[in-house]
């Protein structure tokens, strides 16, 4: 079943799923990125440089960072032609073989996509809200698996790091996809980008592909604060636990909603029936404004 990772075996492992060095727009070297995020208790992350002639095409090997406690995953911000708007699409692909093949001239975000997909990356619609990706735009990219649905570094210089709206149109509109938060690292001093947004992915072990094998399969939750234990669906409710919250929402198809406030909630059971013809998705909100997010659930994929 997609997108449900909590009743898979393993545990969780945190990553986060892009970010920049100084091979292409970052201030930090491949060894610093990764050491920022190991000693910060990340179990892994991955180095997604702009794939870009101005950079050199690069795909930054970060293998050699990688330990028994720490690992590191291969990717690159892939950027094509077609957008609606007229600009590049960024697309954010993790699991990448590092001798990934440069763009040919006028290649489209869906031809990019399409290969990286190919690869076996897991492919990554990023930020759509800073740069204005329509829903024409993403129906013309059939090869991707999700949505960046929080952007840490484009909510703290512009605002528009919030990709939900996008993301809940797609659902609306039938189309299955995971949702992923991220921070969009360069680690300079003009903005934070870093440290801000992750993934809890479900995985039986440390194993690079095993970690995006995952990914692929939706087993993981985004999150920039609040951890969710578990989450249990029954045919009549959704039973969820998480760390202290002051608000446990539940959003499915068009207006549908159930929600519950209250102070340091750590158990919340949610009505599911108005949800069962759709989607839900669970949104986690502590005392401090934090979020933790599920991606969609679709139920005719659950056994209920």
């Amino acid at each position: 079943m997609r997108n449900f990772p909590f009743d898979q075996p393993g545990q969780f492992y945190k990553g986060n799923l892009h970010g920049h060095t100084t091979n292409s727009d970052g201030a930090l070297s491949p060894e610093a990125y990764c050491e920022l995020y190991r000693s910060n208790g990340y179990d892994f992350v991955a180095a997604t440089d702009h794939h870009m002639e101005t950079f050199r095409w690069p795909i930054t090997d970060t293998t050699g960072f990688r330990d028994e406690s720490f690992t590191t995953l291969i990717g690159a911000e892939l950027h094509g032609w077609g957008m609606e708007n007229g600009e590049l699409w960024h697309i954010v692909a993790n699991g990448l073989p590092l001798d990934f093949a440069d763009p040919q001239p006028n290649e489209t975000g869906q031809e990019i996509a399409a290969r990286a997909s190919e690869a076996g990356a897991f492919v990554i619609i990023g930020h759509p809200g800073w740069n204005g990706v329509t829903i024409n735009d993403a129906l013309s990219l059939k090869d991707f698996d999700a949505i960046e649905i929080y952007n840490y570094g484009h909510m703290n210089d512009c605002d528009r790091g919030n990709g939900w709206l996008f993301a809940d149109v797609m659902a609306n509109r039938g189309h299955r996809f995971s949702a992923t938060a991220g921070d969009d690292a360069h680690c300079k001093p003009d903005r934070p980008d870093s440290l801000g947004a992750w993934v809890h992915v479900r995985s039986e072990s440390l194993d690079p592909d095993s970690l995006l094998k995952a990914l692929k399969q939706g087993y993981f939750y985004s999150s920039n604060g609040p951890r969710i234990h578990s989450i249990e669906l029954t045919d009549s409710e959704i039973v969820i636990e998480c760390d202290p919250a002051i608000a446990v929402y539940a959003g499915g198809r068009g207006s549908i909603r159930e929600f519950t406030r209250g102070d340091a909630l750590t158990e919340v059971r949610l009505p599911i029936t108005r949800f069962t013809s759709s989607f839900v998705r669970i949104t986690v909100l502590d005392a401090h404004g934090n979020r933790a997010w599920t991606n969609p659930i679709w139920l005719d994929e659950l056994n209920l």
